[in-house]
């Protein structure tokens, strides 16, 4: 989808019919979010209340005792109740979200071929060639340029690569059976996550807010259909009710990151690059979410020729930090602490929304970032640093009313109030072949608080801010440069690797 909406031809190849029949992923954070409204998504995914938090409680059963509710990250009286993100994120099932990016996908041109499996790969100097095999037998080849790799944690193409994973590695084998009860009564209390302990039954109970819910047992054990119907009556401690047995699954719990990210002209991404254990942070398919964006811009530059290939190593620079990151958090806390088997060291948990919007980027597309930078802060703690996502803040654009993000992730964006900056960026953007939206405060944007926009950037009256099309900030001058020109096209020319020069 990602690469559609920037007009790269793409093919996509999925051995299966359709989404999986079991649910799996069901919590998309508010930074998707903002990826999804970025395509036009944003009335297409009902958000939850931008209070909504996450809550698990240890309980005897639903409908028997409960004993405490666990928090994932301890309050933090210091936190600041800044307004974040346009977004809340949103609690839908896995298979419901798929059909709907299958469909905005295919509707901006991508080719998707369902019941497809790639057999081998061979590449290159100059691309890919792939053998394909349809369900009915049919063999075929394509060559491509760039391959992407999102073939699971299992991964073929990555075995194939001889890419290796380190990292906490394989903690057990996770059974389940998804089901259907009529238990809304149970999520009065806003409790969605249950931690079931009673004699002869310790498992996780948890919905999927749509009349579905899915019993998990920690061990590798073959349950046929009459003893899940006693378990999953025991976890809710009724046998009164009618309950659906839909299906059920077998997966491994574990936590594994790949070595490399990329070899040549394939890139690994999502569960084919970091697996990570569901957590209540959305550690696992956002993060794969997070790297195809990251990658999308990135290979659409260097199609296009505005950027040399050399900016697609980047893509590992920035988002194997981040799955190590997210990787050490699940072992600090609570949920998987007791599992850490030293994993997290002497790692301290980090702010849930520092980890969600403030994450840094180091990589040579970014200008400015020191060594003594910490790995993630609360947007309200950063200023618009280099390696940061551009805050959200609210502005007026032709009479609209719009968050900062709204006009951010199509293209280049240099945001400075100086009128100076706007022919140095024309020029710029000739010279070096991209293209890039000069966005003047004040006159072509209008902040609703001025004074918190500039200090949200870390901007002087003169300062500007050149802002990547994935959201980041790229390089930042906090006054205006006795040369603007020279200094933008000097930045806007490193950060972007840009292939065509006057």
């Amino acid at each position: 989808m990602f690469l559609a909406w920037r007009k790269v031809p793409t093919v996509l190849v999925e051995r299966h019919p359709g989404s999986s029949p079991h649910p799996r992923a069901i919590g998309f954070t508010p930074r998707t979010l903002e990826l999804f409204r970025a395509v036009g998504l944003g009335s297409r995914i009902p958000q939850a209340p931008p209070d909504f938090r996450l809550r698990r409680a240890r309980v005897e059963s639903l409908a028997g005792k409960w004993f405490e509710e666990s928090s994932w990250t301890p309050e933090d009286p210091q936190a600041s109740p800044i307004e974040y993100s346009p977004c809340s994120g949103a609690a839908l099932a896995q298979d419901r979200l798929e059909p709907i990016l299958r469909d905005k996908a295919i509707a901006l041109g991508a080719d998707i071929r369902l019941e497809t499996e790639l057999i081998r790969f061979e590449q290159d100097a100059d691309g890919v060639t792939v053998w394909l095999r349809e369900r009915n037998g049919r063999e075929y080849t394509m060559r491509a340029a760039y391959v992407i790799a999102a073939d699971g944690h299992r991964s073929p193409i990555r075995e194939a690569l001889g890419i290796g994973r380190q990292g906490r590695g394989t903690m057990r084998v996770v059974r389940s059976v998804l089901f259907r009860a009529p238990l809304e009564k149970y999520l009065e209390a806003g409790v969605s996550q249950f931690q079931i302990e009673q004699p002869g039954l310790s498992a996780f109970l948890t919905t999927y807010g749509d009349g579905r819910w899915v019993l998990m047992f920690s061990d590798d054990e073959e349950r046929d259909e009459p003893t899940l119907r006693t378990l999953v009556s025991k976890a809710i401690g009724r046998s009164d009710l009618e309950i659906e047995l839909i299906t059920t699954g077998r997966w491994e719990l574990s936590a594994l990151i790949a070595d490399r990210f990329s070899a040549g002209r394939v890139f690994l991404a999502g569960d084919a690059a970091h697996t990570l254990p569901p957590n209540r942070g959305g550690y696992g398919a956002n993060t794969g979410i997070d790297d195809a964006h990251n990658l999308a811009w990135k290979l659409s530059a260097v199609l296009s020729g505005a950027s040399t290939p050399q900016l697609l190593d980047t893509y590992d620079a920035e988002r194997r930090p981040i799955a190590w990151l997210r990787h050490q958090q699940i072992f600090v806390r609570t949920d998987y602490k007791a599992e850490a088997a030293g994993t997290a060291a002497d790692a301290k948990i980090i702010d849930d929304a520092a980890m969600e919007f403030g994450q840094l980027y180091r990589s040579a597309a970014v200008l400015g970032t020191s060594d003594d930078l910490p790995p993630a802060q609360r947007p309200d703690q950063w200023a618009g640093q280099p390696g940061t996502r551009a805050p959200h803040l609210w502005i007026s654009k032709g009479g609209e009313r719009l968050s900062t993000l709204d006009l951010l992730q199509r293209s280049w964006v240099l945001l400075a109030e100086d009128e100076r900056w706007a022919p140095a960026a024309t020029l710029a953007a000739r010279q070096l072949g991209l293209p890039l939206e000069s966005l003047r405060i004040g006159a072509d944007v209008r902040p609703s608080d001025p004074e918190a926009l500039h200090k949200a950037f870390g901007l002087g009256a003169g300062g500007a801010s050149l802002i990547r099309p994935d959201g980041y900030v790229a390089w930042r001058s906090s006054e205006l440069p006795a040369d603007p020109l020279r200094a933008l096209t000097d930045a806007l020319g490193q950060v972007s690797f840009a292939a065509r020069r006057s």
